[in-house]
């Protein structure tokens, strides 16, 4: 099975027993991110994850989908709450993974925009499900444990330096900073090349809460040195869409 599919379900699994603990009540109750419930929260990533099981499988269908706004709101949009909805979510989610788990790596999935290679299309999903289960984990003040699979969100952060300018049509103010990180379990992260004078340093948590718009960086124990690290770090936006900016200092925090 391919790596990150593995790291993917073990995000997601993860995941869901945390929602197993939740009471009726508890879906609906906001979370830090936007206000959103749990159930929000889930629907949105059951929806993305429907349409990703529905590209593993079938291109064409995908695209058609996409073009019928009827039904890609419905596939987007599930209506579902609670406890049926985690079920469900998990069901597609376990499919999605086995899919994805079985896929030839040079393949390339169409998705909204640009097709992607299978093994950045399962670390995207993998990001997406980690920055949302902080959600959850902030909003019950849980503090989480993370693993070294965190790594497939800290080199997907990294990567998007450029996007995360190109994202709000500016420019990049210089080269892709120096990334230098402390892993959970110690071991050192480093991604681009070396530089004293333009670096994001410190812990990879702190590092990926701050790509995903979990943290804002100036409540995370980040160094960051340099005209383009501090701007990168102001806006950085790991994922896709339109821009979006990072939660103001002082509303999510670390438990």
């Amino acid at each position: 099975m391919l790596k990150q599919a593995e790291d993917l379900l073990e995000e997601g699994t993860e995941l869901k027993v945390l929602l197993d603990t939740l009471t009726d009540s508890e879906w609906q109750t906001p979370t830090p991110f936007k206000d959103w419930t749990i159930n929000q929260v889930i629907q949105h990533l059951h929806g993305s994850d429907k349409m990703a099981v529905l590209s593993l499988k079938s291109r064409e269908e995908f695209q058609a989908a996409v073009e019928n706004r009827a039904q890609l709101g419905a596939l987007m949009h599930p209506t579902k709450t609670g406890q049926a909805l985690l079920a469900d979510w998990w069901s597609y989610f376990q499919e999605m993974c086995e899919l994805l788990g079985t896929s030839d790596p040079k393949r390339r999935l169409a998705w909204f925009g640009p097709d992607m290679g299978v093994m950045m299309f399962t670390t995207a999903r993998q990001m997406e499900a980690w920055a949302h289960g902080q959600d959850i984990y902030d909003l019950k003040k849980i503090q989480r444990t993370n693993t070294e699979r965190l790594k497939n969100i800290a080199v997907i952060g990294a990567r998007t330096y450029g996007w995360t300018f190109a994202n709000r049509k500016m420019e990049p103010p210089g080269p892709a900073p120096h990334v230098k990180l402390v892993s959970p379990s110690g071991e050192i992260w480093a991604f681009n090349e070396p530089s004293s004078d333009n670096v994001v340093e410190g812990d990879a948590v702190d590092f990926c809460h701050v790509v995903t718009q979990g943290r804002n960086i100036a409540d995370v124990n980040l160094t960051v040195i340099g005209e383009p690290a501090k701007q990168w770090m102001a806006i950085a936006q790991c994922f896709a869409g339109p821009p979006e900016n990072p939660p103001a200092p002082g509303t999510r925090s670390a438990t």
